[in-house]
């Protein structure tokens, strides 16, 4: 059975910034219940608590944070780049224990946004990009879906276990005539 990595906010769990949850969501639920769901906040498992100041990335997106270019940082000025990296190491470390290609994950967050995040300004202005765990999941081949994107998941997911298994499961390259 594929399991799938979850934002943990998302069932419920009060880890946001703000102390609060998202969820929880009745698909996600029902893969909770399959047995399907490894939870991660990648924030809290980070070393940040709950609640905590907001953070944001600053000068560019998740990919840059990764690659040293670019910072998170929260609205009391505080870097905290290096917890958020940790984070992102710990899901990589969950997706690879439990075979994970799909993840769902809270959208516009700087750890998890998967398709916009904040720019940065704390002005609440979104920007095309992925937070900083979305971006090494994406590295490595996971697909990211956010919870506005669960039905496209669930998609992926029926898709990921129809999808013959083996070293031969890929499509056929072409025979030499």
């Amino acid at each position: 059975m594929e399991k799938i990595l979850v934002s943990r906010c998302l069932l419920g769990h009060r880890v946001r910034y703000d102390g609060g949850a998202s969820g929880p969501f009745d698909q996600l639920q029902q893969w909770l219940d399959d047995g399907r769901v490894v939870p991660l906040c990648p924030e809290v498992a980070g070393g940040l608590p709950t609640p905590r100041a907001a953070a944001e990335i600053s000068g560019g997106q998740g990919g840059q944070v990764l690659d040293g270019r670019a910072a998170v940082i929260t609205t009391e000025g505080e870097d905290v780049s290096a917890q958020f990296m940790s984070g992102a190491y710990q899901a990589l470390a969950l997706v690879r224990e439990h075979g994970i290609r799909i993840a769902v994950l809270k959208a516009n967050s700087p750890s998890c946004g998967n398709l916009l995040t904040y720019d940065g300004t704390f002005s609440g202005v979104k920007v095309p990009g992925e937070g900083v765990t979305a971006a090494l999941l994406k590295r490595h081949g996971v697909k990211v879906f956010s919870e506005l994107e669960l039905p496209e998941a669930a998609v992926a997911l029926v898709a990921r276990e129809l999808a013959p298994a083996g070293p031969f499961s890929g499509p056929k390259k072409p025979e030499r005539g």
